[in-house]
């Protein structure tokens, strides 16, 4: 199965090509809190070769509460969150699934840094959960 994304707006565009994300998580750690508007960020974690994107997408980066290098990147034209990679998984894309076309059937099935969550924070107790950094997922086969 292959998924698609858009902005908002239409600028910036992803095809992924692969079968399955290799994880889907909801991150609560304080910046993703920030990107997100006071929520937690959801993320499928792809392949980074598996990404195409169409159009320019703008970025910031900062050092995380990991120690690792962050970038987030997003359209410069209507602000539209698109994902996220870390120095540390440089073969990883972490995909926001606002980003993604509807009907893609994605949900986390894990929240991670839930020990940054604000007190009002509803989790689900059905997921897996990490109070900081989990373990990193599995490097893909080619």
């Amino acid at each position: 199965m292959a998924y698609t994304g858009s902005c908002a707006c239409g600028a910036v565009t992803a095809t992924i090509a692969a079968d399955a994300p290799v994880a889907v998580r909801q991150c609560w750690c304080r910046q993703c809190q920030q990107v997100a508007g006071g929520a937690a960020t959801n993320n499928a974690i792809f392949p980074t070769d598996s990404v195409v994107f169409t159009g320019e997408l703008a970025t910031h980066s900062y050092v995380a509460a990991s120690g690792n290098t962050l970038t987030h990147s997003y359209c410069p034209r209507c602000g539209t969150p698109v994902m996220a990679q870390t120095s540390a998984r440089p073969h990883f894309r972490t995909m926001r699934l606002g980003f993604l076309t509807p009907g893609h059937g994605l949900a986390p099935n894990a929240a991670i840094w839930t020990s940054d969550a604000p007190p009002w924070a509803a989790i689900d107790p059905a997921l897996d959960q990490f109070a900081a950094q989990p373990p990193a997922p599995p490097p893909p086969t080619s």
